[in-house]
């Protein structure tokens, strides 16, 4: 919408770029042209906005297939107003001077012709084609034929209009239908879902198995290694007590020998040791047997001498003294 403000019984228009404006003053072509901004009177002028931007319009509509079940079509049709001058004396896109409002609705006589053009083209199209081939192909049959009609219709490029595209959004049916022909599409699927997950059982049973086959191999192997093991510790404790037993007997009997020479030894040492002893004292007996008693008295006391305790002082009487040489001197006369 025009941009107007009042400044002393005169007006300013400022225009958008997308709006096409077109200025009369008595009958005469005053301005004309997009993005316009001038002064003016009121009482005078006579003014027209067409938007030349691209617009989108929605049409939803019903219509019936071949075979008679009914169907809703949503679909969206771009134009634009490529010719402004026809737009604005084929339809009303006056203005009011001091608000810039249309006048009257150009816009909504736009959307009825489009509207009214593209269903009689999708109506006729869906009318020769069943419904389960309206579901599968039909958006792009009534997409292509409404498109075509729209450029073949003459009122459009008289008005000033262009069809920029043509989409469908979607063809449906009725609710209760559209359930029934889900079921077995539903069916199918959970089909293929149920073998999908039976085959997946299948799979993850036969894997488990495999595993169970591998893990009772391994405790079979395992078992067998260790008999294996238990074999070996057997016989290397019995070869390590034969080892030991035959280590023992050989230090028994090197023990044994080692006693033997030993008592021999020691027997051959006590024998010439006895002998030894005995040749001395038969010596030691021949030696006194030829001595003189006084000598053998001499060596007694000496002998009992060095048997006694020490003796700190020795007093001697007289009368001891004399007895005493008294007895060795009647000794050596005998």
């Amino acid at each position: 919408m025009a941009d107007i403000t009042r400044r002393a019984g005169w007006r300013h228009l400022r225009s958008a770029p997308t709006a096409h404006i077109r200025h009369h003053r008595r009958g005469q072509l005053v301005h004309d042209g997009t993005g316009l901004s001038f002064w003016f009177r009121s009482l005078s002028a006579a003014l027209s906005e067409v938007p030349v931007n691209d617009r989108e319009l929605a049409i939803a509509f019903h219509a019936r297939t071949a075979d008679f079940q009914d169907v809703s079509v949503q679909s969206t049709v771009t134009y634009r107003i490529s010719g402004p001058e026809a737009a604005a004396t084929r339809l009303d896109f006056s203005i009011d001077p001091d608000t810039g409002a249309w006048r009257g609705a150009p816009l909504e006589q736009i959307a009825t012709l489009l509207t009214e053009t593209a269903q009689q083209h999708a109506l006729d199209v869906l009318a020769r084609t069943p419904l389960a081939a309206a579901l599968v192909d039909g958006v792009a049959a009534v997409r292509d034929r409404i498109a075509a009609g729209l450029d073949a219709e003459p009122r459009l490029p008289a008005t000033g209009i262009e069809v920029v595209a043509v989409r469908v959004v979607a063809i449906r049916p009725e609710p209760e239908v559209e359930r029934a022909l889900r079921t077995p599409a539903r069916e199918q699927i959970q089909q293929e879902a149920d073998r999908a997950t039976y085959e997946r059982r299948a799979v993850a049973v036969e894997r488990e198995r495999a595993i169970a086959e591998n893990e009772l191999a391994s405790k079979i192997e395992l078992a067998r290694q260790e008999e294996r093991l238990v074999d070996q510790r057997g016989t290397n404790a019995r070869r390590e007590a034969e080892e030991s037993a035959a280590a023992d007997a050989v230090r028994a009997e090197a023990e044994a020998v080692r006693t033997v020479r030993l008592a021999r030894a020691e027997a051959e040492a006590a024998r010439e040791v006895g002998e030894a002893r005995a040749q001395a004292q038969a010596s030691w007996l021949r030696v006194h047997g030829e001595v003189d008693a006084a000598t053998l008295h001499a060596l007694a006391a000496t002998r009992a001498a060095e048997n006694l305790p020490r003796i700190e002082n020795l007093t001697l009487s007289p009368d001891v003294l004399t007895g005493l040489l008294a007895k060795l001197g009647g000794g050596n006369r005998s």
